[in-house]
This record gives structure tokens, C-alpha cells and sequence, in this order.
């Protein structure tokens, strides 16, 4: 094996519309809140839901696609890679965050409401 791959495939759920963010540059930024969720029993025969929220960044014509289709609640599959970022807080603390940044998606139900119908 040559080559080591940093990749990343989820199905979820947009907990949240997609947000746009539009640099100086003409380059377009676009977040998205993915939510997946595991269910499984406990110990004492339970079932528990596990929900995991990612943040998930797109960037160019994938934030033309993705507005045009998604929405809160859309299920979608993703396919990406992860990032990771230190930055410092306004404390002077170091924090840490992972990022999925979006390399393409597959719809599998989309919430957005076509007009006219």
C-alpha cells in the first residue's frame, strides 16, 4: 500500500438550513450541521439512541448544488475528508475542532420544496 487515504463516508440528516458564506475573492463557503445517529442496547436491555453532530464544509459549485437541493432534514450521503484546526480562543486558550471537508454527496431524500407544486 503506497498511498494512505484520509476519507470519510456518512449518511445523515441537515439539522440545519446550509449557510453561505461569500469571500472577497468571489470563493463561496458553505456550512453544513450532519447529524447520524446509532441505536443500540445498554447493559440492562435498553435501547439507546446515540446522536453524533459533524460539521461538514463545502466549497464552490458544491454550494450551488447543495442549495438548490438540501435543506433541514434532507438525508443525505457524503463523501469527504477529514480536517483538523487548532485556533486560539479570545482566553488565549488553544482549541481544537475537526471538520469534514465535502468532497461530493448523493441525495437520498431532499426536504427543499420545488415551487409550483
Amino acid at each position: 500500500m503506497n498511498t494512505l487515504k484520509n476519507k470519510v463516508n456518512l449518511i445523515g440528516r441537515l439539522g440545519a438550513k446550509p449557510t453561505v458564506q461569500q469571500f472577497d475573492s468571489g470563493a463561496k463557503m458553505m456550512r453544513i450541521s450532519l447529524a447520524t445517529n446509532e441505536r443500540y442496547k445498554d447493559k440492562k436491555g435498553e435501547w439507546v439512541d446515540n446522536t453524533q453532530w459533524h460539521n461538514v464544509v463545502a466549497w464552490g459549485n458544491l454550494c450551488d448544488r447543495i442549495s438548490k437541493i438540501l435543506d433541514k432534514g434532507s438525508e443525505v450521503v457524503i463523501e469527504g475528508r477529514l480536517v483538523n484546526k487548532s485556533y486560539e480562543s479570545k482566553g488565549g486558550e488553544k482549541r481544537f475542532s475537526t471538520e469534514i471537508e465535502l468532497n461530493d454527496f448523493m441525495v437520498l431524500n431532499a426536504k427543499k420544496q420545488e415551487s409550483n407544486q
